[in-house]
């Protein structure tokens, strides 16, 4: 499968022409947050999203609030909107997590992962935050990512990718926890082959 990994666009309208046209060569494509600034000109990237002709998978950055990010879906057959949520794309499962990127421990996340059974799955992890301790999170050179996503990763040995975003800095960059690949697309997005 191939997937057109995204994230950060904060409506640059360069950036999405770039996404149009790699989109051709993906079976999905896969957004990681923050395609505004702060939830203005929402509808017109969205607009620009839904004509893509392949499956969009979307969580807000903390740019967009779930609920309007989750309405905008709702008007484009193509977008789905997996935020707080496990969705199955052909035999993959991407377990969904939005918002946030300034908290090194998420209560709201781990929730999420205790009621959610990926045991036997082929996981694809998507999160705004990047995962703590990695080439991904550095800023200054401190780290600044989530701790409780690199406890989920190391514990998950089934989580096969985590595409990630929010640090600007750190766009393009690669790292692995464990046997785990971890991206950071950045707007520019990455074709990833799994």
């Amino acid at each position: 499968m191939k997937i057109l990994s995204f994230t950060d666009t904060h409506e640059n309208l360069t950036a999405l022409r770039r996404i149009e046209k790699q989109a051709s060569k993906a079976d999905v494509l896969v957004c990681a947050g923050d395609i505004t600034i702060f939830e203005t000109h929402i509808d017109a990237m969205m607009k620009r999203l839904g004509k893509i002709k392949k499956p969009i998978l979307i969580i807000p950055g903390n740019h967009e609030t779930p609920a309007v990010l989750r309405k905008y879906c709702s008007f484009y057959k193509n977008m789905r909107f997996i935020h707080n949520k496990l969705y199955k794309f052909q035999e993959y499962y991407f377990l969904g997590w939005g918002g946030g990127g300034f908290s090194q421990i998420e209560k709201e996340f781990e929730k999420l992962i205790k009621k959610t059974n990926i045991h036997g799955k082929k996981v694809i992890l998507v999160t705004h935050a990047p995962p703590y301790n990695t080439k991904l999170d550095v800023i200054s050179k401190k780290h600044y990512g989530s701790k409780s996503i690199t406890r989920y990763i190391q514990k998950n040995k089934n989580i096969i990718l985590h595409i990630c975003g929010h640090f600007h800095e750190n766009q393009g960059r690669q790292d692995k926890i464990n046997q785990t690949k971890i991206i950071n697309p950045g707007p520019a997005g990455e074709i990833i082959l799994i």
